[in-house]
């Protein structure tokens, strides 16, 4: 099964203008910026053919390639990452059994958890479409706590039913728990990692359908295919003891720091 992983990246974000290109500090004292970190991210999942970075913007072509990167040129009219994704699967004239989406500010998204969802995939020839959710431990689930009281729009949570399939996603901290009885560990909210397995097909049936209220209301675009009936499956991934957060704020660039000079 060829398995290509395409890295959605725009300069104009509406929260954070220019995030791609924000320059990280690592544990040595040198610095990379988010797109670079998040190619590697990407490099380092067994399974995977080809990486590519999907742009539209010349700035981030610039940078990508100079640190080894191919990357596919996309139309600006692109309004998220599931379709440019699509668009850069027709522009790049790419041939792909499946296509993994990894956003351009998941640095922080371990090998292992685009291995699992290779593998679900794999497991279920009939599934259109797939993504991981990973358990809240505390410090997480403070995080989100901590954005939503700030006012704040941080990570996104998922909800699912008995088969793993997904009821909602949401911006909000899902499902709601009284601040006085929130347990100390086996907290019930499911981090959404950003992520994303399709076949090539849900990408081109995605691309033909309308933006969806829910869709636009949240902002997350991953509710088209629930809006329009389509199963998401929600594959559970382990941390192994580490934090993955995207960097979807100014205030997470300390936030990722902290964690990758833990991780040495």
């Amino acid at each position: 099964m060829k398995t290509i992983i395409l890295i959605p990246a725009r300069y104009a974000s509406s929260r954070y203008p220019g995030k791609p290109l924000v320059e990280l500090k690592l544990p040595d004292g040198s610095t990379k910026s988010l797109i670079h970190l998040s190619w590697e991210a990407a490099c380092q999942a067994r399974g995977v053919d080809e990486v590519y970075v999907a742009t539209d913007d010349d700035r981030i072509r610039d940078a990508a390639e100079a640190f080894g990167a191919s990357v596919i040129m996309t139309s600006e009219d692109c309004a998220n990452g599931t379709l440019r994704c699509a668009d850069a699967l027709a522009r790049g004239g790419l041939t792909a059994d499946l296509v993994i989406n990894l956003q351009g500010d998941a640095l922080l998204t371990p090998p292992w958890f685009v291995e699992d969802l290779i593998a679900a995939m794999k497991a279920d020839p009939k599934a259109q479409m797939a993504t991981p959710v990973l358990q809240c431990d505390s410090l997480t689930y403070g995080h989100f706590i901590e954005d939503r009281k700030a006012g704040r729009v941080g990570g996104t949570t998922a909800v699912f039913d008995r088969n793993q399939h997904a009821l909602y996603f949401s911006k909000e901290v899902l499902p709601y728990i009284d601040p006085t009885k929130v347990p100390g560990d086996d907290i019930p909210v499911y981090h959404h990692v950003g992520l994303y397995a399709y076949r090539p097909e849900a990408l081109v049936a995605y691309a033909g359908w309308p933006e969806g209220v829910l869709e636009k209301r949240e902002g997350l675009e991953q509710l088209r295919f629930l809006e329009n009936g389509h199963k998401v499956a929600c594959v559970i991934v382990e941390g192994r003891g580490r934090v993955f957060w995207e960097l979807n704020n100014p205030e997470d660039v300390e936030r990722i720091e902290s964690v990758l000079r833990k991780q040495t």
